[in-house]
């Protein structure tokens, strides 16, 4: 979709003007689940009122594994996941938020001081800029370790501009890890037109297959879903507005990686988790599929492992193997292998 000025300025107003409260959206597509780990609900109370009341996301942006990491929050709104992220990245590390809301940067702007205070340092900026125009903000090419977004790709006007700009930024090894909203189907024009549903995160969702299409072109090989869950509208005026179309709140991580396989591989290898991410002494949530319990031989495909190995992740796991053998594909996850199937079956069509 070409950038449209008109699409920003339906935005700028929606969230700077008509929204001057969580309460006041008309759907809970921008809400996030009631669940939370304990550690998000320590920090989020260290957030100030004003910026809490201002939120408009739709999931957990706070992966593990941050402290001393530099991160950056795509649509940051009046900053709640910045000030969240800033403690979890600690003194060492810093957040960058850009938005492009003047209303929303002056809310986050405006309680920085607060929160160094209450926090014992101050490592937050904010930049006011589109996302799609990444390059434009004057932001370091391959400086951070992390960038976030909370329901904000939906309201972009060029979605794969927004995830070029990302991988630009990402040094190697990096992770986008993000929460939006997708459709089940593309949505119509005359729906992503309509200003309230646009602004309520809906009619700009994108089709979850052009999703990962559009990733893929980006440089994010083999995106990864980390959790989703079904969105329901609650409001019967919206809904009918825009059946008959389903929508869904997903978060994945995508990993700026050189070498990642159009398909899961199994090069005979597997990893042990240490058990020494701070929020994660149990088992290592890597994506809905790979849950890895500390302590215990775990095989991995080769994109797995280079995810593991390649990135922040390395010093908490133990590797065994290595790429010089190949044996096919991973059994389980890694598509579909003729070699599976019974003589004369014939494959299933489209």
């Amino acid at each position: 979709m070409k950038d449209r000025p008109a699409q920003h300025d339906s935005v700028q107003n929606y969230y700077g003007k008509v929204l001057q409260g969580s309460d006041d959206l008309q759907t809970n597509a921008c809400c996030s689940p009631a669940e939370m780990p304990e550690h998000v609900k320590r920090v989020l109370a260290n957030v100030h009122d004003d910026v809490l009341m201002r939120y408009y996301g739709c999931g957990l942006v706070m992966p593990d594994g941050l402290e001393g990491a530099r991160v950056l929050d795509l649509g940051c709104g009046a900053g709640r996941d910045v000030y969240a992220l800033a403690q979890l990245v600690g003194p060492s590390g810093e957040v960058v938020g850009v938005d492009m809301t003047p209303e929303q940067l002056a809310v986050a702007r405006a309680h920085q001081d607060w929160h160094a205070e209450r926090f014992g340092f101050a490592n937050t900026q904010f930049v006011e800029g589109f996302i799609e125009k990444l390059d434009e903000l004057g932001l370091e090419p391959g400086s951070f370790d992390v960038i976030v977004s909370n329901c904000v790709v939906n309201l972009s006007t060029d979605k794969a501009a927004v995830l070029r700009g990302a991988h630009h930024l990402l040094k190697p090894g990096g992770e986008m890890y993000f929460s939006d909203v997708y459709a089940d189907r593309r949505v119509p024009r005359a729906m992503a037109e309509d200003e309230v549903l646009y602004g309520e995160c809906l009619s700009g969702a994108l089709y979850w297959n052009d999703f990962l299409t559009l990733a893929k072109g980006a440089g994010f090989d083999d995106p990864r879903l980390v959790t989703h869950r079904p969105l329901t509208i609650e409001n019967p005026v919206l809904e009918a507005r825009v059946a008959p179309l389903s929508f869904m709140s997903a978060t994945y991580r995508l990993f700026r990686l050189e070498g990642l396989e159009p398909a899961c591989e199994d090069y005979g290898q597997a990893v042990i988790y240490r058990g020494t991410l701070p929020h994660a002494p149990h088992a290592f949530v890597l994506d809905d599929h790979h849950v890895i319990e500390a302590g215990k031989v775990f095989p991995v495909c080769g994109n797995t492992w280079k995810m593991l190995a390649d990135t922040r992740f390395a010093d908490h796991f133990q590797f065994i193997g290595d790429f010089s053998r190949h044996y096919g594909i991973f059994a389980g996850c890694g598509g579909d292998s003729p070699f599976e199937r019974e003589a004369g079956e014939a494959a299933a069509c489209c």
